[in-house]
């Protein structure tokens, strides 16, 4: 009995480790920086992230002009120019409901803002009306931003089937998803239409 603890915690530490695996893929369709994530783990729910992300306005740009956070995140929009700035965004992926205007404020400050919805954020400035950005807000931690080349990888996905989707600034806000089976590595790839 004394050497079968030791062969079962061994069988079930290697069954804990193959239990999460990687996609890898590649987005093609659209020039620039695509997002790609998972749209639910059925059954799963994840905490808010404690750590807050950082939208920073500089040069008269939103910096990064992508900016990708996990459902539940607080984004922080720091004025770092020395004119005042606006933030609004209209919608969220088109809901008009969840559109939001933040307000103007002077340089050195910064305001936050919880992103409770998923969804495609559209990022303006009243005052600039050139200025534009985007966050995208994943309904999972699994998510990635492509290369220069369309390539992705994300990893510690749980095994299973899921929706994956991604998104990309040229396909104006449209979204494009298939579906991916992981069992250790698996393979996607999207091809936006426009």
């Amino acid at each position: 009995m004394k050497h079968l603890v030791p062969s079962v915690l061994v069988f079930l530490m290697a069954a804990a480790t193959v239990q999460a695996g990687t996609i890898h893929g590649k987005v093609s369709g659209a020039k620039g920086e695509s997002v790609v994530y998972i749209d639910a783990i059925p059954g799963k729910t994840f905490p808010a992230p404690t750590q807050h992300a950082l939208m920073d306005q500089k040069g008269l740009m939103f910096m990064p002009h992508l900016l990708v956070v996990e459902k539940g995140t607080s984004v922080d929009f720091r004025n770092n120019d020395s004119v005042e700035h606006n933030v609004f965004w209209p919608s969220i992926s088109g809901n008009k409901s969840l559109g939001h205007n933040m307000g103007t404020w002077p340089r050195g400050q910064q305001r936050s803002f919880k992103f409770d919805s998923a969804g495609v954020v559209p990022l303006f400035c009243n005052v600039h009306p050139d200025m534009a950005g985007y966050i995208i807000v994943s309904p999972t931690p699994y998510f990635a931003t492509t290369n220069s080349a369309g390539m992705f990888t994300i990893e510690n996905v749980p095994n299973g089937t899921y929706k994956l989707t991604a998104w990309n600034e040229a396909g104006k806000g449209k979204t494009q998803s298939v579906q991916v089976t992981v069992s250790g590595d698996a393979e996607a790839n999207i091809t936006l239409s426009k």
